[in-house]
């Protein structure tokens, strides 16, 4: 693999997910797994578990579930033969919708993990309106949802997609000045059409 220097990150690990990872994929424990070692690192099924308020049976059996179609791997440089630390396989994961339409199972696990994508950025916003007013101002500034209904084609609406992620991309590899108030943000990208067909 290759490392990354100050000048330039490494190249984000990417997977574009098959029927049977999404299958596997569409539960909410799992989901938050791969979530949280994809975010925060490698971990031991006993540290997840306690993350996410679970128990470190039931955290095993889901990590070697993901394990088992890719998406999870042990992590080669931590680990005992008593305990297991556990990272994420990829950084990013994706699909096209239209990859499943012959497989009925994999189309309702597609659906499942788009409503549950949508479920976590609807708490994730709530939890923060709920303690905006302890942050600091910049920050309250900063930070917020906007929407705007465009006329869009489904070339032009793809063609905008792609821009706004290689921007996404942009900010992820620039480095961060040292000593700011940096802290992870969750940057949510959707594009959807309107049903209403009224302007």
């Amino acid at each position: 693999m290759e490392t990354p220097s100050p000048d330039r990150p490494a190249e984000p690990r990417r997977v574009h997910l098959d029927s049977r990872q999404v299958r596997t994929l569409a539960h909410p424990l799992r989901m938050r797994l791969l979530g949280s070692l994809r975010v925060d690192g490698p971990a031991t099924a006993t540290a997840l578990a306690e993350k996410l308020g679970t128990n470190t049976g039931a955290t095993s059996y889901h990590l070697r579930q993901l394990a088992e179609v890719g998406l999870v791997t042990e992590d080669p440089d931590r680990g005992t033969s008593r305990q297991r630390w556990w990272q994420a396989a990829h950084d990013i994961s994706n699909f096209e919708p239209t990859d499943f339409d012959d497989d009925p199972d994999a189309r309702a696990a597609v659906q499942w993990i788009q409503a549950d994508q949508v479920r976590v950025m609807a708490e994730l916003y709530e939890r923060w309106t709920a303690v905006e007013h302890h942050q600091s101002r910049p920050w309250r500034d900063a930070a917020g949802m906007s929407d705007l209904v465009l006329p869009l084609d489904p070339a032009r609406l793809r063609a905008l997609n792609d821009e706004l992620w290689e921007v996404l991309m942009r900010y992820r590899d620039e480095p961060v000045a040292d000593g700011g108030d940096v802290k992870p943000v969750h940057v949510f990208l959707a594009g959807i059409p309107r049903l209403d067909q009224r302007w």
